[in-house]
């Protein structure tokens, strides 16, 4: 195979067709070359019985990392495939952050090997991690961090950092503490390097510097690093002392993460999800989301029969009966999609909630009327009759408002009673639009058009 041939063709088909070929030379040649992060993806992309071909040539110095970056499912399922004593290995590599990711995911017995096999320094590291919640800036922090105190000069500061030899990735600025650990500020490398050598830190620290505590959200502290344009912040215990940093990489994953979440969670799925995990498996974890879709959508099949007559002497009201039900939907989806990006983004409080109640609701009015009007005139041109367009155009304003309010209420209180709205929230959407849009629309018309 040419080079011009590997870079055109998809990475993935390359490696599928060496690994038919059983041409192990080539999947080396190209995994060697791949970063732990595609790796990886490339793992994933591949069915559960090819996966340890890519493990096999991945080289020992990446075997942690990409083993960080699996999502949970395809990291248990490999877990199950490859050398134990290989996977302890990797692990150990790690960062204590990652590591207790890693951990969460494997079997007790795994992880008690794994513990097992460090020393003693980074088995206390690594049960500092684990003591922080899941989801918390402590379980997100890397401890490794460069500290210098406030009272030396810039002098004193070069001079460890040219014996320390090097400096940890993202480092911005030097974390400033006092005698007894407590964080002070930061001292940015730019201002480092350009005052004189006998200034002190304290004279030019930033005391302003963000910080954050072990126990803040994990989502907290994304939207701190994007509205800030952060590359790393510190991480302080509850007295103060800084404990940790938390750098932008790790961030990127926390986004990555939260948008997978919001995707997945949209059609009842896992984030976590294996493209190319077993069928059986996968149709089990699929099953209660089906389950409970056919539950609300017979309660919609109710409603419609509690007007079965209406329906035998009208048969038109059969035809038009989705249209309502649709715009609806349509109007609802898009008022949960916007509302679900601001909670997500911090926007919606209790204090503005009200007024984006007022703009949702007059936005349905004015396209229901909108739309109303123009699908009673093409049911009217379609069926000749006045009375079924003038109830299909009430019950359609009645049911996009109705979406409207249900599209901003149901994340409101699905938040307030603590269930994710992004899991829940569409299915009771969508019940909401058909019951409503249904009963509207037949209502009506057994009011108003039945003798």
């Amino acid at each position: 195979m040419s080079e011009q041939d590997n870079i055109e063709t998809p990475l993935i088909d390359i490696v599928i067709e060496a690994l038919d070929q059983e041409q192990a030379h080539i999947i080396e040649a190209t995994v060697s070359d791949l970063m732990p992060a595609e790796i990886s993806n490339l793992i994933e992309s591949l069915p559960e019985g090819q996966r340890t071909a890519i493990w096999d040539v991945t080289p020992d110095e990446s075997r942690g990392e990409v083993l960080a970056h699996l999502h949970d499912v395809a990291l248990e399922a490999l877990a199950e495939e490859i050398d134990k004593d290989e996977l302890i290995s990797a692990v150990g590599t790690l960062e204590s952050s990652d590591m207790a990711d890693v951990m969460d995911v494997l079997s007790d017995d795994l992880s008690d090997a794994i513990r097992d096999s460090l020393g003693i320094e980074e088995r206390q590291q690594l049960d500092e991690t684990m003591a922080y919640p899941e989801g918390s800036a402590g379980r997100l922090m890397d401890i490794q961090a460069i500290s210098v105190r406030a009272d030396v000069s810039l002098d004193v500061v070069l001079r460890f950092l040219r014996v320390r030899g090097s400096l940890p990735d993202h480092t911005s600025g030097l974390m400033v503490i006092d005698r007894q650990g407590l964080f002070l500020g930061e001292l940015p490398m730019n201002d480092l390097l350009t005052h004189p050598l006998e200034t002190i830190v304290a004279d030019i620290m930033n005391v302003a510097a963000d910080r954050v505590s072990v126990t803040d959200d994990q989502h907290d502290v994304a939207r701190l690093f994007t509205d800030h344009d952060l590359l790393s912040v510190a991480v302080i215990n509850q007295a103060g002392k800084l404990v940790g940093r938390i750098t932008v990489d790790d961030v990127i994953d926390v986004m990555r993460e939260e948008t997978d979440h919001q995707m997945m969670h949209a059609v009842g799925l896992d984030e976590e999800e294996d493209l190319f995990a077993p069928i059986i498996p996968s149709a089990r974890r699929r099953a209660l989301w089906l389950g409970i879709n056919l539950a609300t959508a017979f309660l919609a099949s109710w409603v419609i029969g509690l007007f079965e007559e209406t329906l035998d002497k009208v048969v038109a009201l059969a035809v038009l009966m989705p249209i309502v039900a649709s715009m609806g939907g349509i109007t609802g989806s898009q008022t949960l999609t916007l509302a679900i990006r601001g909670m997500a983004l911090g926007q919606i409080t209790n204090a503005n909630s009200r007024w984006l109640a007022y703009k949702e609701t007059a936005i349905s009015i004015i396209n229901g009327v909108v739309w109303a009007i123009v699908v009673a005139v093409i049911a009217y041109l379609w069926f000749r009759d006045i009375r079924i367009s003038c109830v299909l155009a009430a019950a359609m304003i009645v049911n996009m408002l109705a979406a409207a309010i249900s599209g901003l209420g149901i994340p409101l209180v699905l938040r307030k009673v603590g269930i994710d709205p992004a899991l829940s929230g569409s299915v009771i959407l969508t019940t909401v639009t058909d019951v409503v849009g249904f009963m509207s629309f037949l209502g009506l018309a057994t009011c108003f058009l039945l003798p």
